[in-house]
């Protein structure tokens, strides 16, 4: 029996994508170099190299001495090949980032939109002047992710619900697909900071861990065996409903506030708080940074309730603290959470701070967005 034909097209397709995956991880690289770490002959990757400069996506970048030889040439990822775009999406204000396939980012603005009603004409508007301010075209973007809080279906991939955004309902993603035309994904906000964490952060190297969010609002990430975990309606994460002792349980659930998690961790709890311990400052954000350590041992021991109960359900061995209040609070506040949570949890797990610089919610749609467009770009070599 003769070989399959397409054997040979799948072997290259799969050689190109380990040569720019290694390209934009440890480039730029010989071709002797390339030929190394992927193992294919230096004429194989003499080919390769050629096929992937002939397409756009490799080009040199410059040339490595040798011996007594001549100079090698070093190959490089076409920065420009392809973009992406991400978006945070908060109540008043719209972030957008647009990154290079090598996951610079070429420009970040914000925007405050006039009208939050049509989430379609606000979002469009806002890449159309993102892409205008970094010189891209529009249709230069191969992935679009945006970020936004609430739940968000895995399924269909819709916002299922959002209290601080309305207008954000079923139909508005197909919408957005076809006004901008490019692949577009909406994600739960603490989710991409998850993501941004293991790429960039405090997670890099770790694939169990949960990113516990203390904000306005209180959102968990968690990752699983380096994916991350959703839930069947996506709602997994929602720590502000969490159950606590002492605080009552929420007698109805469309109001967002009245989470017993939320009344023991959120903004006007703590303030309280701040305020009996005479702790003053502009926001409670500020509070927290600038706060002694009796207050903090409080606000840890609060916080260590949250994080004791993903513990001895997920045991992730990895808490990072992130939003507002963890990012005030650095390297102190998780310290006094990992103590408390040692003292009531029998799993122990490490808590540390959030190690993303930035906007971390931007920072980890660039890197979803990166990942499909690379998945698109990279397997369509040959």
């Amino acid at each position: 029996m003769g070989k399959s034909p397409g054997i040979p097209r799948l072997l290259r397709r799969l050689n190109d994508r380990s040569a720019l995956e290694l390209l934009l991880a440890d480039g730029p690289l010989t071709r002797a170099e390339l030929g190394e770490l992927t193992g294919l002959s230096k004429v194989t990757a003499g080919q390769l190299l050629a096929r992937l400069e002939e397409r756009g996506l490799v080009e040199v970048a410059g040339e490595r001495a040798g011996g007594r030889g001549p100079h090698a040439a070093l190959y490089a990822v076409v920065p420009s090949s392809a973009y992406v775009a991400g978006l945070e999406v908060l109540p008043d204000s719209l972030k957008v980032g647009v990154a290079d396939i090598t996951g610079r980012i070429v420009v970040e603005i914000t925007l405050n939109p006039s009208d939050t009603r049509d989430p379609v004409r606000a979002v469009h508007a806002a890449v159309q002047r993102a892409c205008a301010t970094a010189g891209v075209d529009i249709a230069r973007l191969h992935a679009f992710v945006i970020g936004t809080r609430g739940v968000v279906d895995p399924r269909s991939g819709d916002v299922r619900w959002s209290y601080d955004l309305p207008s954000w309902h079923v139909g508005v993603l197909a919408s957005l697909r076809e006004t901008l035309g490019v692949p577009v994904t909406i994600e739960n906000d603490v989710n991409l900071v998850a993501l941004a964490e293991h790429r960039y952060g405090a997670a890099t190297g770790h694939d169990d861990f949960a990113v516990m969010w203390a904000g306005i609002g209180q959102g968990l990430g968690v990752m699983l065996g380096g994916r991350l975990h959703r839930g069947i309606s996506g709602g997994a994460g929602e720590i502000g409903w969490l159950p606590v002792p002492g605080e009552p349980l929420p007698a109805d659930v469309s109001q967002p506030q009245s989470g017993s998690y939320q009344r023991l961790v959120g903004q006007s709890a703590l303030r309280d708080l701040a305020e009996a311990h005479g702790v003053t400052g502009v926001s409670v954000a500020d509070q927290v940074r600038h706060g002694g350590d009796a207050f903090l041992d409080e606000v840890a021991g609060r916080l260590a309730v949250g994080a004791a109960a993903v513990a001895v359900v997920l045991d992730p061995g990895l808490i990072v603290l992130s939003g507002d209040i963890g990012r005030a609070g650095g390297a102190r506040l998780a310290d006094k959470v990992e103590k408390a949570v040692a003292r009531i949890c029998p799993s122990q797990p490490r808590v540390v701070t959030t190690g993303v610089a930035g906007n971390p919610v931007l920072r980890g749609a660039l890197v979803a967005a990166l990942e499909q467009a690379r998945e698109q770009v990279f397997s369509d070599t040959v």
